[in-house]
Parts: C-alpha cells; structure tokens; sequence
C-alpha cells in the first residue's frame, strides 16, 4: 500500500458512457489459447513468487499468458480513469478497496458476483465488503493488511519488559516503563497518522459521515469521534514526534531503524524498510496485535489493501474472471500472506499467517475489529491533499476542544462530499 498511505480521488463523471459498452466477451476456457491478459498492478502489490506462480498456474489452465504492467500511485487515479474509458482498457486491475465504489458508481466495472460464489464463500466480510456497492459485487478482494505494534524487542527487554500487553492500559504502562527505565522514545507516533486514527473511530463505533435531507455529510463532531480522538491523544503524548506531520513525513520506520525508538504503530511491510535503513535492526524487530481496552477485543484498525476488478469495458471479460480464480485461489492467497505479511482474508489462510510474524500479529485485529472508511463514492474527495481530519487531529493534540476542532473543519469536509 503503502496503499494505506494514499488518498483516493474522484472519479465520478470521468466515464460517463462505460456503463452501456461492457463486452463479455464469449470465449470458453479451451479458447484462450495464444491470448494474452493485460493487468494493472501498482508499485510493489505484485510479489516475485506470487507473480510467478500465477503466471504459471493461468498459462497452464488456459493456454493464454498474462502481462503485468506495474503503475505508480502517483497520479494513478486520472490515468486508470482515463483508461477504463476507452475502448481497449487493462483487463484487470488493482483498485485501492476504499476506491473501488467511485469507479463502481462510474459504472467503470464489471459485476463479478458470480464470481465470488465460486471461489470466495468464505472471506471475511470485513475484506470483502470494500468491493461491494448497493449490494453488487463490483470487484474481489485481492489483499489487505492492518496495523500492529512494531516494537523494538531490545529496549522493551532492557526496561524489564517480560510479557506482551494485552489490554491498551497494559500498552500505557509499557510505554512508561520503557520512558522512566531507557533513554529511548517509548513510541513515534508523529499527530497525523489517519489511518491509526480511523482504527481508534472503528473501535468507538463512530460514523465519519452522517446522512442529512438525503445528502452525506460530515459527522465529525460526533462525541465517538472525540473519544477515538482523545485515545489518540493519550498513545501521543508517549511521544515526541511532530503534531503536524504524518507517519511518512520522515518515514517512521526509518526513524525506528536508528534503534532508539521502543515502538511504532506500523503495517507489516514497514519492517522491510526500517531493515534497509539500518540491516542490525533486523533480529530486534517483534510484533504484537494492537490491545483494545479488553484484552477479548483488540483494538480497531483500518483495513487497508486492494481489490482486483475486471474493466466494464474490457474484451476479455471472460479470459479475465479465470485469471481472477487462479489469481485468488487459496494456494496463492495463501502465498500473498506469506510473502508479503498481508492479513488472512479467510480462515483457510491461518496456516499461512503462521509463517509470517506481521502477518499472525494482524490477524486478530483484523477479525474482531476491521473495517474501512466510510464506503461511499463521496468519501474519495475527502481524503485529497490536504485531508482536512488531519488538521483536525493536530488540532485536537495542540489543546483544541474536539468539537470546535470539528466545527473548524467540517464546511470543507461537506463542500468535498457535495461535489460528488
């Protein structure tokens, strides 16, 4: 994803005729041979195994080849926008699951939901229901992954640390052993990680968005919010990281991999680079689930990832849903979690948690309290450079009274939706 670190933008009337121009394409399976799929794959979603052994396993089953073209997120929104306009679009593509209804509602996708009763019974609707919208399944859940606690297990042992907290008030007290016992920052946590704060809404139950005389708008002064938001507050204050910057304004994983930092709220794949940044770090690295406030309900994260949709307008429809049943079976989801610690969309897929320390870490949150943001065409804007809940949140740690932090900022959440 770093995915979970890029806004979704608006789609809506950029593909305006797609809707009325979907070809099925009639080609059995046995006559696919000598055809080749096009895929759309951005930046460092697609790894080396995985790809290999897809290609492989759909060569074999059709006779037909598959090209990946890798995309960058940067300005990805107006290029697949334009692309799935045209007559010869990507026959399938990776869509960030917050942004798949913009493109549904567009009319950009084709309906897979017979598709998903082949070969997705069981998924979690946590995962799944990101690729659905009024009640159609527009897309399929490819991966996703949630935050836990990356900490660094050489510091929490010199402050005397024995056991992995389970509770968030264990968490605190961890946080100031590591504080009054080490000369390291018990936690970075810079004021604007949005996505950790839109776990902390998931887990108070809050509603970013409300309806009002048929039209969203922003619910931001919700006291549910407050609450997500003065949990925030509390995880901060072990901090000495800048109210006014997020999680990759440095990248905090580089900031962990200088080995004076106890802990940071991180996606799996974050390790990756804090052991580039500094190779020693890597036999130091732990991970744990982040602790709700039982320890029979984890904390709530946002479940961030990508789903695999077939283009509306695409020729190849039917050669595209078998590479979406190679694509997705269990063997290769099994081998996504693997390879890229990306959290089980299933139950099958635990084995393969098992084999990867990030991945068995956030399989639990994930289970009893994932979810997204708001799943609505509207939603996109909002999250656009600036993300105005992100000055909220510095706000907010500044002193501001969450409600007039809200008030602040609302008029420009609700111009955004309204443009939708």
């Amino acid at each position: 994803m770093k995915r979970g670190l890029i806004a979704a933008t608006a789609v809506a009337g950029m593909l305006m005729s797609v809707a009325a121009c979907g070809s099925g394409g009639g080609n059995s399976a046995d006559g696919f041979k000598g055809r080749k799929l096009t895929v759309w794959v951005m930046d460092g979603s697609n790894p080396a195994q995985w790809t290999k052994q897809v290609s492989e396993q759909f060569e074999k089953k059709t006779g037909a080849t598959v090209e990946f073209k890798v995309q960058q997120w940067n300005g990805i929104q107006q290029k697949l926008s334009t692309a799935l306009s045209e007559d010869t679009p990507p026959d399938v593509v990776e869509i960030g699951n917050t942004q798949t209804a913009a493109y549904a509602k567009a009319g950009a996708l084709a309906d897979l939901g017979d598709l998903k009763k082949d070969i997705g019974a069981d998924w979690s609707d946590a995962f799944n229901k990101a690729a659905m919208v009024d009640g159609k399944q527009y897309a399929l859940p490819w991966y996703a992954g949630n935050r836990v606690v990356m900490y660094n297990k050489k510091i929490w042992a010199r402050a005397g640390i024995t056991s992995l907290p389970t509770t968030r008030a264990e968490l605190f007290k961890a946080f100031d052993t590591i504080k009054r016992k080490t000369d390291a920052e018990p936690l970075y946590l810079p004021g604007q990680n949005w996505y950790f704060f839109d776990g902390l809404t998931i887990g108070t139950g809050a509603d970013l968005v409300k309806q009002v005389g048929g039209k969203w708008v922003s619910n931001l002064g919700d006291p549910k919010v407050a609450k997500a938001m003065d949990i925030y507050k509390q995880y901060q204050a072990f901090s000495t990281a800048p109210k006014n910057k997020d999680e990759a304004t440095p990248q905090q994983a580089e900031i962990f991999a200088k080995g004076k930092t106890g802990a940071i709220i991180a996606m799996g794949y974050e390790a990756a680079t804090a052991i580039k940044a500094n190779p020693k770090i890597k036999d130091d690295i732990g991970y744990f689930t982040i602790p709700g406030e039982t320890a029979a309900k984890p904390e709530g994260v946002f479940l961030g990832g990508s789903n695999f949709a077939v283009a509306g307008m695409g020729k190849n429809q039917e050669l595209a849903k078998e590479f979406l049943k190679v694509a997705l079976s269990k063997d290769n989801d099994a081998q996504m979690v693997r390879e890229a610690g990306w959290t089980p969309k299933s139950p099958a897929l635990a084995g393969a948690a098992k084999e990867n320390p990030a991945a068995a870490a956030a399989a639990p949150a994930a289970a009893k309290s994932g979810g997204t943001t708001p799943l609505i065409p509207q939603w996109a804007a909002v999250e656009n450079v600036p993300n105005p809940i992100k000055s909220y949140m510095t706000a907010v740690l500044g002193g501001k009274a969450p409600a007039d932090a809200a008030k602040d900022i609302e008029s420009e959440i609700n111009a955004r939706l309204a443009k939708q």
